[in-house]
């Protein structure tokens, strides 16, 4: 076969493969038609067939419909050694070539482990061979900027245009909400119509087209005029993290909010109690959600208290460091393992939404205590900043801040997307 030949249909598989994984296609109900490909030169057509491995099906039986005596096939799955015939998952995308149509049986096998990752196994005069092929990455740096109209998600795909896919804008609002603002903004209120925002990211192109986003370098809300800066600052003596144009860690000591929810039903401060038919302080929010929706602790601290507390309901005290406390109120049940005395960390589910004690509808009372006097939380919780740089590293982080800051404003001039830097 000759070597232009030989790079058509390597390329030709590779990149179909990779377009099948991309659009997630289904395994086969059948067997496809085998589908004829050749190049523009004098040199013989060849046939490839695609398949994907069925649920509980084997490698070899999916051979074997390939076109592969069962010996064949056998044979070829022997020799891929790299490749654990147990732990093949279904759907797994699989083409079957024959560059010589007059041979008996096909020639190459090409497995396609990840996107950007395949396993060939080509028959010879001795036998079957493996070779494993990764396709290399394009990375380089971009730079968005867009204005919120509706939500950050539509703002981010408007400003990225034809440049980053759908999913890859998609995990860049991800990545902003839940690694770089998840204690400082809440997504889902703080950003009003007309806020700005702007992100420098690292972005990876496979050969076929396929982006895919990588870690956020700097990032920039304005919040109704209140900017709060990102940057991404790592050393030897400090673990990577976010910080904002200060120094301070993004990463507050506390969630901002306790669960997912439908609304807030009830703020903090007086109102009339639906139960009672009474005016009185309410010294916490009240968040309705779905019966059974869990709870999460909004800080590292100890449970002073699991249990019934009149009104309450079923209530959970957690104690957290520096005088600070949070109580959860009107529970369903409580998670497993959760006492007094129990260690919880951040984000653990501690219990699950009901309407216990004084409750018209299933919800969350929430109340944050500073020093054991109630406080509201949406205030409080937005106060509390997270852990500063050390003083030994400020000149350093400062160095790291003016580049990337720079490099994000610099690069932000107008709607849409900026290559920054590729390599």
């Amino acid at each position: 076969m000759k070597v232009s030949t030989a790079r058509v249909i390597t390329y030709g598989v590779v990149a179909i493969l990779a377009a099948l994984a991309i659009r997630a296609t289904p395994p086969l109900a059948q067997p496809p038609a085998a589908a004829v490909l050749s190049d523009s030169g004098p040199t013989p057509s060849w046939k490839l067939q695609f398949d994907s491995l069925a649920r509980g099906e084997s490698l070899v039986g999916l051979l074997e419909r390939g076109g592969l005596s069962d010996t064949a096939a056998r044979h070829a799955v022997a020799a891929a050694t790299s490749l654990d015939p147990r732990r093949i998952p279904t759907g797994l995308p699989v083409a079957v070539l024959n560059a010589a149509p007059t041979d008996s049986e096909p020639t190459e096998i090409v497995v396609q482990l990840a996107v950007d990752h395949f396993l060939h196994l080509v028959r010879g005069d001795s036998g079957w061979t493996e070779h494993d092929e990764r396709l290399p990455w394009t990375t380089d740096t971009v730079a968005l900027q867009g204005t919120i109209r509706s939500n950050l998600y539509q703002a981010v795909y408007d400003a990225a245009g034809s440049t980053l896919s759908r999913d890859a804008a998609t995990a860049l609002v991800v990545r902003l909400a839940d690694n770089v603002y998840q204690y400082r903004v809440d997504m889902t209120r703080d950003l009003q119509a007309g806020d700005t925002f702007r992100v420098l990211a690292q972005r990876s192109t496979l050969s076929n087209g396929l982006v895919r986003v990588g870690e956020i370098v700097a990032a920039q809300l304005d919040l109704s005029g209140t900017e709060i800066d990102a940057i991404h600052y790592t050393s030897d003596a400090l673990a990577g993290d976010y910080f904002d144009q200060t120094g301070r860690s993004l990463k507050a000591a506390f969630l901002r909010v306790p669960l997912q929810f439908k609304y807030i039903s009830s703020g903090f401060g007086e109102r009339f109690h639906p139960i009672l038919k009474l005016w009185r302080d309410h010294k916490g929010i009240d968040y309705a959600a779905n019966a059974g929706t869990p709870v999460r602790a909004i800080g590292n601290g100890v449970v002073v208290r699991a249990g019934w507390a009149s009104g309450y309901g079923n209530l959970i005290e957690i104690r957290h460091p520096n005088g600070f406390s949070s109580r959860y109120g009107h529970l369903r049940a409580f998670a497993k393992g959760i006492h007094a005395g129990a260690r919880v960390d951040i984000g653990q589910t501690i219990g699950y939404v009901g309407m216990t004690g004084l409750a018209t509808g299933p919800h969350l009372h929430f109340e944050f205590l500073v020093h054991g006097v109630q406080r509201n939380p949406r205030v409080a919780l937005r106060n509390v900043g997270g852990e500063p740089i050390p003083r030994s590293l400020m000149a350093s982080f400062d160095s790291v801040r003016d580049r990337v800051m720079g490099q994000l404003l610099a690069s932000t001039g107008g709607k849409g997307v900026t290559t920054v830097a590729q390599r």
